[in-house]
């Protein structure tokens, strides 16, 4: 099979992506993948890193605002319609998948016009431009929430996949739990709260838990993920208040968890910015979450994702507007305090993870060539 993946941007794009590319050659060894991506996005770090070829492209949003950079992105984006054209008429792909964003522009209008079999696939409860702009033109949109077909009315075939994501449920004994929180220095008994907010930090967030540090009434045990760009700048805030990042009870503060598997399985609540990825990988392991969603997303997707948990009473929202170190901290609380509410929560979590993803998503992809 020969395959051109296109996937940009963010790791919420770029990881569905791979995954997608890992489950063809599991399915297929000999086959052939090439993605398309640009010189801008984390596709230049993970693709490469995951063994495929990345061919880059200019590919540019659509910027609402009339301005002479735009259209100038808007030509370069074009022009990037007969690269693709031209790439594709040499490498003759049996199918063209896109997993959303800007990327899957010129991508898209490319194959449909050389009649090649195309798919889309949407991590997000509120679908993006692309998929909604291409959704009546590919043979199949897949999604990873059911709450994103209807929003995407017009499509010729909807499949409702889930999304993928290397973390699993470990399905962990208390014991387990417990040998996980010692070995990174916490307590078994007290709850473990697990901060993350991507991949580069979220400043609200941070900011947040820096006045529950500073006010020396923690109840409970953080692991925070503060972001590798913004790491220092918390470490400095500290400072301010005579607190040493390397020493300070009951909470670890680290630029960026390799070991997320495991933490987030034995973790006791996660607050957490509500990319897709980040709610596929929390319903996935079934933990209750306090979710702050970025206010800047595209179509504030982000906010739309937290409901799919927060409807279904897995989840709290606080808005970034909202958000202050005594309403985190009361809700944390609020959570922790009730054994048997929590468990619940991440209960609830559970049923709206989707099992076999990648089996589901490359079924489909053979009956597209079929």
């Amino acid at each position: 099979m020969k395959v051109i993946i296109a996937a940009a941007g963010t790791g919420g794009h770029i990881n569905p992506g791979i995954a997608i590319a890992n489950k063809i050659k599991e399915k297929e060894k000999n086959s052939e993948i090439i993605f398309i991506g640009t010189n801008r996005g984390l596709e230049n770090d993970l693709v490469p890193r995951a063994g495929y070829k990345l061919i880059k492209i200019e590919a540019y949003g659509i910027n609402r605002k009339i301005s002479v950079n735009n259209i100038k992105n808007i030509a370069k984006t074009l022009k990037s319609v007969g690269k693709m054209k031209k790439l594709m008429k040499e490498f003759k792909p049996d199918i063209v998948i896109g997993t959303g964003g800007y990327i899957c522009g010129p991508v898209m209008i490319a194959a449909h016009s050389l009649k090649i079999p195309t798919i889309l696939h949407e991590s997000n409860a509120f679908p993006g431009i692309a998929v909604k702009m291409f959704s009546k033109k590919v043979n199949t949109v897949l999604v990873g929430f059911e709450d994103a077909i209807k929003r995407i009315p017009k499509s010729k075939n909807i499949v409702l996949t889930g999304t993928p994501t290397k973390i699993k449920n470990l399905n962990l004994s208390e014991p387990q739990k417990d040998k996980i929180k010692q070995a990174l220095g916490f307590e078994s008994e007290k709850p473990l709260i697990l901060v993350i907010g991507g991949s580069q930090g979220a400043k609200s967030i941070n900011n947040a838990l820096i006045g529950i540090i500073k006010n020396k009434k923690i109840n409970y045990q953080i692991m925070w993920a503060a972001g590798p760009s913004q790491y220092e700048t918390i470490k400095d805030e500290l400072k301010k208040y005579n607190i040493d990042i390397e020493k300070i009870e009951n909470v670890k503060i680290v630029p960026y968890i390799y070991s997320m598997e495991e933490i987030l399985n034995s973790a006791d609540v996660v607050v957490a910015r509500s990319g897709a990825m980040t709610i596929t990988e929390i319903a996935k392991v079934g933990k209750p979450a306090i979710f702050i969603p970025f206010p800047y997303a595209t179509e504030n997707h982000q906010e739309y994702n937290a409901k799919v948990l927060e409807k279904v009473g897995a989840a709290r929202i606080i808005l970034d507007k909202d958000l202050k170190p005594e309403n985190l901290d009361q809700e944390i609380n609020n959570i922790i305090k009730d054994k048997a509410k929590q468990l619940e929560m991440g209960k609830k979590a559970t049923e709206i993870s989707t099992n076999n993803v990648e089996e589901k998503i490359f079924d489909e992809i053979k009956k597209v060539l079929q």
